[in-house]
């Protein structure tokens, strides 16, 4: 037999997902309506409108399955209920911003200088972190320890982002 190609594939990317929300999402409007929830809470009705004018038409009721299968997910939940003449509205909303963005072709080259610089930066704040997840009872591989460290520091950096959109 012989190689017709073989080359390094270097890791350059962690994706902290579970395989719960990676169904939830695959389908293309579920997707969507995370998309749209993280800017504001609306009903049903409202997320089928908005999601027409972005090219997902959906009837009402696949509109509701979609979010039942995100609710059960944890990527959305109910954030307000109105009682108007007897009928009862319920508003979604999101604690996932979730971007759907390409990264452009020259990124490695573009930014290659900015990420070597953040590393080092990072590489300090992890020293500081790692101790602390590798102490967690039950699962405690290498891997466990990556995720953990992956959702702190996540979660530090949305707040610091969503923080900065505020001023």
């Amino acid at each position: 037999m012989s190689t017709l190609l073989e080359k390094q594939i270097k890791v350059n990317r962690i994706v902290t997902t579970s395989i719960e929300h990676a169904r939830a999402i695959e389908d293309p409007a579920r997707a969507k309506i995370v998309e749209i929830l993280y800017h504001q809470a609306l009903s049903a009705d409202q997320i089928s409108t908005a999601l027409k004018k972005t090219g997902y038409k959906k009837a009402l009721t696949t509109v509701r399955h979609h979010l039942e299968i995100l609710k059960e997910s944890g990527l959305i939940e109910i954030a307000k209920i109105e009682e108007s003449r007897g009928a009862i509205t319920k508003y979604y909303s999101t604690s996932t911003k979730l971007l759907d963005f390409q990264i452009p072709e020259n990124f490695e080259s573009t930014y290659s200088k900015v990420i070597d610089h953040t590393s080092a930066k990072i590489e300090k704040i992890l020293k500081g972190l790692t101790p602390k997840t590798t102490k967690t009872k039950g699962k405690k591989s290498p891997e466990y320890s990556q995720y953990l460290v992956m959702e702190i520091m996540n979660r530090a950096m949305t707040n610091v982002l969503e923080n900065s959109n505020k001023k």
